[in-house]
Order: C-alpha cells, then sequence, then structure tokens
C-alpha cells in the first residue's frame, strides 16, 4: 500500500497552524454545513477567513470571492482551504498553482487527489488531506 501523500506529523500541522489568513474553497452561507461551521471556527479563533463562493456575495458579514484569481488580486493568502469533492481538487490545485495563492493547501476531511496533491508539492507547495483544519486546530494549537 501507497503510503498518503501529503503533510500529517503534528509538529509540521502546528507550524502551519500558525498561519493567519485562509481562503476557503467551497465556503458556505449554511448553517450547519461543515464548509460553514468550520471557516466559522476559524474566525473565532482569530484567523482572517476569506470566502470563495461564487454564488455569494458575502458570507460571515466578509466579501465572498468568486475565484481564487479573485482572491489573489486582492489579498495575501498562507493557506487554501478546500471544501469541494475530492474530483474537483486537480481544478483547484490548478488555480492554485496558476495564481500563485497561498503556500499550503489544505483538503478537508474526506477529500483527496493524491495526483494533484504531488503536483502542488512538486511546485513547492506544503499539502494536507483527508483532515479537519478545526479538528486539528483544537488538537494542536498551542
Amino acid at each position: 500500500m501507497a503510503s498518503p501523500v501529503g503533510i500529517s506529523e503534528p509538529d509540521a500541522l502546528r507550524e502551519i497552524l500558525k498561519s493567519e489568513t485562509i481562503a476557503v474553497v467551497g465556503c458556505s452561507r449554511t448553517p450547519g454545513k461543515a464548509a460553514n461551521g468550520v471557516p466559522a471556527y476559524l474566525l473565532e479563533q482569530g484567523y482572517d477567513v476569506i470566502p470563495v463562493n461564487p454564488f455569494a456575495d458575502e458570507i460571515f458579514g466578509r466579501e465572498a470571492f468568486e475565484s481564487l484569481a479573485d482572491v489573489a488580486e486582492q489579498s495575501d493568502v498562507d493557506i487554501v482551504c478546500v471544501f469541494r469533492p475530492s474530483e474537483e481538487v486537480a481544478d483547484v490545485v490548478e488555480s492554485v498553482l496558476e495564481h500563485e495563492v497561498g503556500e499550503v493547501i489544505w483538503l478537508q476531511q474526506g477529500i483527496r487527489d493524491d495526483q494533484a496533491a504531488e503536483r502542488a508539492m512538486d511546485a513547492g507547495y506544503r499539502v494536507v488531506q483527508d483532515r479537519c483544519l478545526k479538528v486539528d486546530h483544537r488538537r494542536l494549537a498551542t
């Protein structure tokens, strides 16, 4: 069996969690959805959360961006957190690479694409797959 692609070591995750700005691709306006609850939690913890959702003008009282291209023009991002199905990850990674957004790509729990992750890592990005940012923050942040 192949080893998992991406970062999973606690010390490396702790380092990533020291970031400040997180663009959330697939951020939801709908309370009760993980794509709403996790970014809401991150806001409460002091992170600068940038919602990316082409179907929303505003989420959490913050401007929602249509795409990562729009985010790249206006904000410096540390982490691109992805709440999209695994089959859409390659397109998200392509956009991250094309627009040079962030330093870390974090695929939320249940989301993974080893090939796209390897491509991002080859381009110098750190990648976390199939892990919940909220859970890891609660477990590891000091």
